[in-house]
């Protein structure tokens, strides 16, 4: 059989039921350490002469099957799970920056990346700045001789603005800086930014690829080289791991993915038309509409534009919060990717610590909404925008 595509995959990938006394799902490890059959394995198990499992900070092999599986997802060599999608990101860029190092960023970051680059800035003296990278040259401008790494959102959380990855990667190869994506508001499904020469894959777990709204994690996907150098340093020696009961439920939650993707697209893509038409509605931001200035992006490295809407009502901060007050059907919380359709205020929720006028340059007015559109039957998710806009 030749290569399987991504549907059978997501299901198949990086478990073999044989080797689990024919388990069909994978079993669950709910276990802390392991036991070594004599002193002498142990002492070759920690000096890494003989694989296998020693303690489940680790390693663990619920958590195994995760890893190999989203790395196939990812097309990367080596994933690594953790307990949260902050997690992730701190480990990433703490491996690849030190004091004195320079991160450039897209022009717009997750509230916590933001919180997390300040941090940064504090206590060990790694500045960064945001740029469009908007172009060759504008990105180029924007790099420092101390840039040890860009970091990307696409789409951007919550403006929906795209970045275009392959022109990204050309540059940072020009100049042998690494480029990490943060491709949450996608899941793999949609969009696999290693295809474009990038070089790290880093997602908020807890969103698409769980699905369900009960699990918080994290997933890096890159070279061995790199997963192998944040295994042995900010992922075991700060710790921030996943249990091996969160990623059971993911691998389950995967097995899904392309169904409750496509679905998610469809409604989104119906949705926004719904917004556009509205009379109380300003403005619109998603990848699929044509009067998006990143259309032709989107159409070039993601699969379908994505289940996230951002727009912006027509009035105050006050106006954009009674219309929340509104809704019925969905449901004020600030995750995304659920079976749930979810709305929240990034200016006084997930963005709440980026200063205002910061907000403001990265696009983000305090009448912006961010609707993550759920699996309910879209006809109730707009009847349900509609009763809470007309009330307006």
């Amino acid at each position: 059989m030749g290569k399987k595509r991504f549907e059978t995959e997501v299901i198949h990938s990086g478990y073999d039921p044989e080797q689990f006394i024919g388990s069909l799902a994978p079993p669950l490890f709910q276990t802390s350490t392991f036991t070594f059959s004599n002193a002498e394995q142990g002492e070759m198990r920690f000096a890494g002469e003989e694989k296998g499992f020693i303690y489940s900070r680790l390693g663990n092999p619920t958590v195994q099957i995760l890893q190999d599986r989203i790395a196939a997802l990812e097309k990367g060599d080596k994933a690594l799970a953790f307990g949260s999608g902050m997690a992730a990101v701190s480990a990433i860029l703490l491996s690849l920056a030190k004091t004195g190092d320079h991160i450039l960023c897209s022009q717009g970051v997750y509230g916590c990346t933001f919180g997390l680059l300040q941090l940064m800035k504090e206590k060990f003296h790694i500045d960064h700045d945001f740029s469009l990278m908007d172009s060759r040259e504008e990105l180029q401008s924007s790099l420092r001789p101390e840039t040890s790494c860009i970091y990307v959102e696409t789409p951007i959380n919550p403006t929906m603005r795209l970045v275009n990855l392959q022109m990204i990667a050309e540059v940072a190869k020009q100049n042998g800086i690494p480029v990490v994506v943060d491709n949450t508001f996608c899941s793999p499904y949609l969009q696999t930014p290693l295809d474009f020469g990038c070089d790290v894959v880093v997602h908020s777990a807890t969103k698409y690829i769980c699905g369900h709204g009960d699990v918080v994690a994290g997933l890096a996907v890159g070279s061995k080289e790199l997963m192998h150098r944040v295994a042995k340093t900010t992922q075991k020696d700060i710790g921030g791991i996943i249990s091996p009961f969160d990623a059971w439920l993911l691998l389950r939650g995967l097995k899904t993915l392309p169904v409750r993707m496509d679905r998610h697209c469809e409604n989104a893509e119906k949705v926004a038309a719904f917004l556009h038409g509205h009379p109380a509605v300003d403005r619109v931001f998603y990848p699929g509409d044509k009067q998006s200035p990143d259309y032709e992006v989107a159409r070039k490295q993601m699969r379908r534009p994505g289940g996230l809407i951002s727009f912006t009502v027509k009035g105050s901060k006050e106006i954009a919060q009674l219309f929340m007050n509104r809704l019925n059907l969905i449901k004020i919380a600030v995750s995304l990717g659920d079976a749930e359709t979810l709305i929240q205020h990034p200016a006084t929720m997930t963005h709440a610590v980026v200063p205002s006028e910061t907000r403001m340059k990265m696009g983000i007015p305090d009448n912006l909404l961010r609707l993550s559109v759920g699996l309910e039957a879209w006809e109730d998710i707009k009847e349900d925008l509609g009763d809470a806009l007309d009330s307006l």
